[in-house]
C-alpha cells in the first residue's frame, strides 16, 4: 500500500459513488440469504470438481489458504447439496483460518462487513502490543458511533446529542480481529444496521474527497457539503485516531451477498485510504465543525437531579435529566433566585419542570444558557408516584446536592 507524503501533489478528486441528491432518499427493504445457501457466496469461489455450474470450490483468501479448499454446491437443486453444505460447515468450524471464522459469522447473521487496516510495524513473531490493539478497536468504535449518529441527524458536531440511542444501535454489531493488531472486521447485521453501513460508506468517500479538494485548492468548503453525507467532527476524530501513529490506514465496506448492494452504492466498494499527511486537514475540519455548529433554541422538560449554590440566597446551578425537548441526557443551567426556588420545590414534590433557553454547542450541548420561564409540569398519578419513589430512594443525594457540595 502506497501513501502520499505531505509534499506530494494531491491526486485527482474522484466522483462520489453516491449522487448527493440521493442522500435523503429512503432505502428499499433488504432481504437476507437463507443460511444454507450462503456458503457458496461467502468466500472466494473458484473452479473445482463436479459439473460446471453445479459445484464450486471455496479457497480461503490470502497466502495461507492455498492448502485448504471446500467443495460447495452452487444451489440446493441437487441431491447431495445438503450433505456437502453440512460437511463444509463442519470443516469451517474446525478451521483456524480467520476467513473461515468470518464465513461462519456471516452465515449466523447476514451482515455487511466493515474492515479496517493499519500500516504499523509488527512486533516479535508478528504480534502487536496491547496498546496498538486497543487503539485499533477504539478508533473503529469511534467510527461506527459517528456513522450511527449520522443515521439520526445531520450535524457537523453532535456532542452529547443522540449519543445514547446511537451507542445502543451498536449492541448487535459483531467483531473479529486478525493476529498482529493490523486488521479488524465488524459484522453489521443487515436487518438492523444496513443504514449504518451505508452512511459510513458514503461519509468515508465524502471525507476522502474533501481532503483531496483542500489539498488541491486550499479551501475547506467541501467539508461543509460533506455533512449531508454523514461527515462530522466525530468522524474526523475517528479517522485521526485510526491513522495516528501508523504509515496509513484503509477502511472498506463489503455488502452482504444475500442482501445485495444498496441503491446508489458502489459494488464492489473500493477501500478508502488515509495517510499521515491527511491529519492536519482532518484536525482543521474537526475544529471548523466544532466552531461553526450553532446553538439551538429549545424548550426542555425534565426532572431536577442536582441543585447547587454558594449561599442561602441568589442564583444557583441546576442539573436536569431531560425528558423531552432536546436529544441529550442531561443539561446544566444557571437560574436566578426565583427560578432556582421553583426548581427546588418541584424537585421536592416530584414534579418535572419546563424551561426555555439556548442549548450551547460549547461543552457538547450539555449547557442551557439564557434559561427562563421555569414552571412545574403536571404529570399523571403513575408518573408522579414513580418520580416520588425515585426521590425517596435518593434523599441523601438530594441533601448533599442542596448543601452546596458538587
Amino acid at each position: 500500500m502506497r501513501h502520499r507524503s505531505v509534499e506530494e501533489h494531491p491526486r485527482t478528486v474522484r466522483p462520489h459513488p453516491v449522487d448527493p441528491t440521493s442522500w435523503e432518499q429512503p432505502r428499499s427493504p433488504t432481504r437476507s440469504t437463507p443460511p444454507s445457501s450462503a456458503p457458496c457466496c461467502a468466500g472466494t469461489a473458484g473452479s473445482g470438481a463436479g459439473a460446471p455450474g453445479r459445484y464450486g470450490r471455496w479457497t480461503p483468501p490470502g497466502p495461507g489458504g492455498s492448502g485448504t479448499s471446500l467443495l460447495v454446491p452452487e444451489s440446493r437443486a441437487f441431491p447431495d447439496s445438503d450433505d456437502l453444505l453440512g460437511e463444509a460447515l463442519d470443516a469451517l468450524a474446525r478451521s483456524n483460518t480467520p476467513s473461515a471464522r468470518e464465513v461462519l459469522v456471516g452465515l449466523a447473521v447476514p451482515s455487511d462487513e466493515i474492515r479496517w487496516w493499519r500500516d504499523i510495524p509488527t512486533g516479535p513473531a508478528g504480534a502487536a502490543s496491547w496498546t496498538v490493539e486497543e487503539q485499533l478497536r477504539a478508533a473503529a468504535r469511534q467510527m461506527l458511533l459517528a456513522a450511527a449518529l449520522a443515521t439520526r441527524a445531520r450535524a457537523g458536531y453532535y456532542g452529547a446529542r443522540h449519543r445514547r440511542p446511537a451507542a445502543a444501535s451498536l449492541e448487535h454489531v459483531l467483531v473479529g480481529s486478525a493476529p498482529g493488531g493490523r486488521q479488524l472486521t465488524a459484522f453489521v447485521p443487515v436487518e438492523a444496521g444496513r443504514a449504518l453501513a451505508v452512511r459510513l460508506h458514503q461519509a468515508l468517500y465524502a471525507t476522502r474527497e474533501a481532503i483531496d479538494y483542500e489539498r488541491a485548492t486550499g479551501g475547506m468548503d467541501a467539508f461543509d457539503g460533506a455533512v449531508e453525507a454523514g461527515v462530522s467532527r466525530e468522524l474526523t476524530e475517528a479517522v485521526v485516531a485510526l491513522v495516528r501513529g501508523t504509515g496509513g490506514a484503509r477502511v472498506a465496506v463489503e455488502w452482504a451477498p444475500g442482501a445485495g448492494v444498496p441503491e446508489g452504492c458502489a459494488a464492489p466498494a473500493e477501500a478508502v485510504e488515509f495517510s499521515p499527511g491527511d491529519l492536519p486537514v482532518l484536525r482543521a475540519a474537526g475544529a471548523r465543525y466544532l466552531r461553526e455548529e450553532p446553538a439551538m433554541p429549545v424548550r426542555v422538560t425534565g426532572t431536577v437531579v442536582r441543585l447547587r449554590r454558594s449561599g442561602p440566597r441568589g442564583e444557583g446551578t441546576v442539573r436536569m435529566q431531560v425528558i423531552a425537548g432536546a436529544e441529550v441526557g442531561h443539561v446544566r443551567m444557571t437560574l436566578d433566585e426565583e427560578s432556582y426556588r421553583i426548581a427546588g420545590h418541584a424537585h421536592l414534590v416530584g414534579l418535572p419542570v419546563r424551561v426555555h433557553g439556548r442549548l450551547e454547542s460549547r461543552g457538547g450541548f450539555r449547557r442551557l444558557t439564557g434559561a427562563s420561564g421555569v414552571v412545574p409540569v403536571q404529570v399523571d398519578e403513575a408518573e408522579r408516584d414513580r418520580l416520588m419513589k425515585s426521590l425517596q430512594e435518593n434523599l441523601d443525594f438530594f441533601e448533599e446536592a442542596c448543601s452546596g457540595e458538587d
